[in-house]
């Protein structure tokens, strides 16, 4: 009406010109839950955004277009099937090559695979097509060799620890933090309680979960000395529950290993749910890898061991650069929990090791949950927003 204030006009939230088509390569199942929130931030900032190349269900489900599925990445087995799929995987990425450099996309997204994906992201990028790698290779852990091929190969590196973009900048590589996606997935608070009803165990009773880990190999090494452990903090806590979540390749190996041992009433294997089991347990026995970050996520006191060949073991020793590898430690900077490492990890030292967290005074316990607490807020961040803001940079460089 004439003589009223008339309310503010919204001004428009400035949108790009047109949405991008961005090529993507996830080689493996966490490649693709972690290509699958980047797509949530890229259809958020562009919902017509196309994306395509190598991708699996997660992105799929997202209307990703797979030209060959994540699984055709996947290298299992010996000798001659071992040669003829990685055959198959280099004919993959020369073709997808050839695709890409014909028909250009805005931007290619390498998602982890940096075996696959270095090597392919050096030739886009040397043919002017614009690079992103999500998840930097450990370079600050072993691999120091591979830092000049990432500066070769990506024009932006995608950060999932704080730390990695000041070091990747001291090498020339652009990059940027945008926070560990399991720091989102996993509850600040986890709720014990709901995960122990769960898996059938009580409010009250002392439990201990066995993760020896999710690859062939890795079980094939370790889950003999995890179960003699087990058998030994049984002899000391003879009512103590224990639970080994299994990925399904490998539940027969672990029931197999569980009777050897001698625990067939003391352990109940589970298929999957990794995390049930760590929101339920007072400590776990575990493999080195991603899941021992998982096991201060969920703020559990935790033993880390490993065992590989000899060989293979004499090469990581040469090539690591730092005196962890567990990754509680690595971002924590000291040793907060134990690491035993090959000859270190004897049945008596981890037994040892695992009952001294089961017997520690509540205070020790609970300065270890606020130190992985303060680890769980450092690395929340809004992972998809970030991604999207960054690769919306590099588009409008470009």
């Amino acid at each position: 009406m004439p003589g009223m204030p008339q309310p503010p006009v919204p001004l428009p939230v400035p949108q790009p010109a047109q949405s991008p088509r961005i090529a993507m390569v996830a080689g493996e199942t966490s490649g693709d839950l972690l290509a699958g929130l980047l797509l949530d931030g890229l259809q958020e900032r562009w919902p017509g955004v196309q994306s395509l190349g190598i991708g699996g269900a997660q992105m799929q489900r997202r209307g990703f277009d797979a030209w060959w599925p994540s699984e055709r990445l996947a290298v299992h087995g010996y000798s001659l099937e071992l040669v003829r799929k990685l055959l198959g995987i280099v004919r993959i990425r020369r073709q997808l090559r050839e695709r890409l450099l014909q028909d250009r996309p805005d931007v290619f997204v390498g998602v982890d695979a940096p075996d696959f994906n270095l090597g392919l992201e050096a030739d886009l990028r040397a043919a002017g097509i614009p690079t992103v790698h999500f998840v930097c290779p450990s370079i600050w852990a072993w691999r120091a060799d591979r830092v000049e091929k990432i500066r070769r190969s990506a024009g932006h590196v995608l950060c999932i620890f704080p730390f990695e973009p000041a070091l990747l900048a001291r090498h020339g590589i652009a990059a940027t933090y945008v926070g560990h996606p399991l720091a989102n997935v996993i509850p600040l608070v986890p709720d014990r309680q709901a995960a122990r009803a769960q898996l059938g165990l009580g409010a009250d009773d002392e439990v201990l979960a066995i993760l020896p880990g999710s690859r062939s190999a890795e079980v094939a090494y370790i889950a003999r000395p995890f179960f003699q452990a087990a058998a030994l903090i049984r002899k000391a806590h003879p009512h103590i529950r224990m639970v080994v979540p299994a990925v399904p390749a490998l539940h027969a190996r672990i029931e197999a290993a569980v009777r050897e041992a001698g625990l067939q009433d003391a352990v109940t294997v589970v298929a999957g749910q990794s995390h049930a089991v760590l929101a339920a347990c007072d400590c776990t026995l575990i493999a080195s890898g991603t899941a021992t970050l998982e096991a201060a996520l969920f703020k559990r006191p935790m033993v880390i061991a490993y065992h590989m060949h000899s060989i293979s073991w004499r090469l990581m020793r040469r090539k690591q650069l730092q005196p962890w590898v567990g990754l509680p430690n690595i971002l924590s900077g000291e040793f907060v929990v134990p690491e035993l490492l090959q000859d270190a990890a004897t049945p008596e030292a981890l037994a040892a090791a695992v009952l001294r967290w089961l017997e520690a005074p509540a205070a020790e316990r609970e300065a270890l949950e606020r130190r992985f607490t303060a680890l769980h807020e450092e690395l929340r961040r809004d992972t998809p927003r970030l991604a999207a803001d960054a690769i919306q940079k590099i588009l409008a460089a470009g």
